[in-house]
C-alpha cells in the first residue's frame, strides 16, 4: 500500500514522539521513541526490550499524534516490518537524522548517552521499519 503523501507530509519533519508497539508472547509492548522518516521507512535507535522483541518478531505498529492543550489535531497509525542494523556507521548516520530534530544540531550539547550513538561502538541499534500500511485521522476534538 505504501505511505500516502498526506501521511508522509505530517510525520516527516514533526518533532513528535511516536509510540512503537512490538509484539512478544502474544502481547504488545508499547514504548515512546524518537524517529526519523524518509521515503516509506521510519527509523528508530533503540536497545533493551523493544530491540529484543523486534528480533523475535519484526511485525510492529507505530502511532504518532499531534495535539495541543485544546484539541487533538491528527493521528497516524503505521504498520510495518522492522529490520535491525548494528553497524556503527549506520547507527551514527541515523543519530544525525533523528536527534537534531528533537534537541538541535549541536552534538556538543547532547547528553552523554545520546553522544554515544556517534561512537565506533554505539550502545543502540538502528531499527528501520518499512511501512506497509498507513492511515491518518484528522480530528476536531475539543477538551
Amino acid at each position: 500500500m505504501g505511505v500516502p503523501s498526506a501521511v508522509a507530509d505530517r510525520i516527516r519533519d514533526a518533532d513528535l514522539v511516536a509510540y512503537l508497539a512490538t509484539p512478544v508472547n502474544g502481547r504488545p509492548h508499547v514504548a515512546p521513541v524518537w524517529y526519523g522518516y524518509d521515503d516509506g521507512v521510519l527509523s528508530v535507535l533503540t536497545t533493551g526490550k523493544k530491540l529484543a522483541n523486534i528480533r523475535q518478531n519484526p511485525q510492529v505498529a507505530v502511532s504518532i499524534e499531534q495535539h495541543t492543550a485544546e484539541n487533538a489535531g491528527w493521528m497516524v497509525t503505521l504498520l510495518g516490518t522492522a529490520t535491525v542494523a548494528d553497524e556503527a556507521a549506520r547507527v551514527n548516520e541515523a543519530a544525525w537524522e533523528i536527534f537534531p530534530k528533537y534537541i538541535g544540531p549541536d552534538d556538543a550539547t547532547w547528553p552523554d548517552y545520546l553522544q554515544q550513538a556517534l561512537t565506533d561502538d554505539p550502545p543502540e541499534s538502528l531499527v528501520e521499519i518499512e511501512i506497509e500500511i498507513a492511515s491518518a485521522t484528522a480530528t476536531q476534538l475539543s477538551h
